[in-house]
């Protein structure tokens, strides 16, 4: 009769996991990794061996904090003070977006009771929910195939349903226009393939940013609209702040190049009498505001490197 315990036949369950399971040495730097983290993250397992966990999936992490979710970093307690714990934590998928994940890390000591390592276990949330509602979404053509988020028409009707739920029952929500930035130009750079992608991952950071209860869609070829539900207009604030942070931090891996773009984000509050017009104008009104702050900023320190 075969040993449960066996180490082989342990390598085996682990590898098999739906689960992300990693295991790092001292040095942080990956000895094992799953065909779930391979999944969750996109990155295999060649990849990532041998390399600093830091490096790939928490490439915006010195170790001290990361840059990518603002979170410290969750090696220190495990390796220096030998404590579980458990968080939710960003780490980027291999496409680039930002991936919320809930982690599970602790410490792996020797026969000593020396720490040599720490396993973690990681997986996201409502990932099976979100793919029936874009099956459901794609059935009906009301999912847009470039970003695979709810398209304009979809969106447009959302919005509706969302004024005549605030005319009925005062359920207020906010509204942000996100645009991306110079996209004809980077599309004549890269092309369109390049510029698709980049749509894409940008979509999807901007999902990952936003609640469960909140709704993102495509609303041009360069803007994404984003609904906020149960928001007052510091609430709908600090979420366009955290929102131009993670996108910022996002890019695409293209042929040896590292793309990125930037985002211009207005956004509107609903009052009564609102129509969807007019809360749009407000929102496109503070989307010009922030262009226009961004262009003069730029302009300054353009001016202030000259000199």
């Amino acid at each position: 009769m075969s040993n449960l315990l066996d180490p082989e036949i342990l390598r085996t369950v682990l590898d098999n996991l739906q689960t992300g399971v990693c295991l790092t040495d001292r040095e942080q730097k990956i000895r094992f990794w799953n065909e779930g983290a391979e999944r969750i993250t996109g990155y295999h397992r060649h990849e990532v061996v041998g390399h600093l966990w830091r490096e790939n999936v928490l490439p915006q992490c010195d170790g001290h904090a990361c840059a990518f979710c603002g979170a410290t970093c969750p090696f220190i307690p495990a390796v220096l003070n030998g404590k579980s714990l458990e968080t939710k934590i960003d780490l980027r998928h291999k496409d680039g977006h930002r991936m919320p994940v809930r982690l599970w890390m602790v410490p792996i000591r020797d026969g000593h009771g020396s720490i040599i390592g720490t396993a973690q276990s990681f997986d996201r949330q409502a990932q099976i929910s979100e793919r029936r509602r874009q099956q459901s979404l794609a059935m009906y053509g009301c999912l847009d195939q470039i970003t695979e988020i709810p398209n304009h028409s979809f969106t447009e009707f959302h919005l509706r349903e969302s004024i005549a739920s605030f005319t009925e029952y005062h359920l207020p929500f906010g509204v942000m226009v996100i645009e991306v930035d110079a996209l004809d130009h980077f599309r004549s750079s890269y092309g369109r393939e390049a510029a698709d992608a980049i749509l894409h991952v940008v979509a999807q950071t901007l999902k990952d940013a936003l609640r469960p209860t909140d709704f993102l869609g495509r609303w041009g070829e360069t803007q994404f609209l984003a609904i906020l539900l149960n928001s007052t207009n510091s609430g709908v604030t600090s979420a366009a702040e955290r929102i131009r942070r993670l996108v910022r931090c996002a890019g695409l891996q293209w042929w040896g190049d590292q793309l990125k773009v930037n985002t211009f984000l207005g956004h509107a509050t609903v009052q009564g009498g609102d129509s969807t017009e007019l809360l749009l104008e407000r929102a496109r009104q503070s989307l010009e505001r922030s262009r226009t702050k961004l262009a003069s900023s730029s302009a300054t320190q353009s001016a202030s490197s000259g000199r």
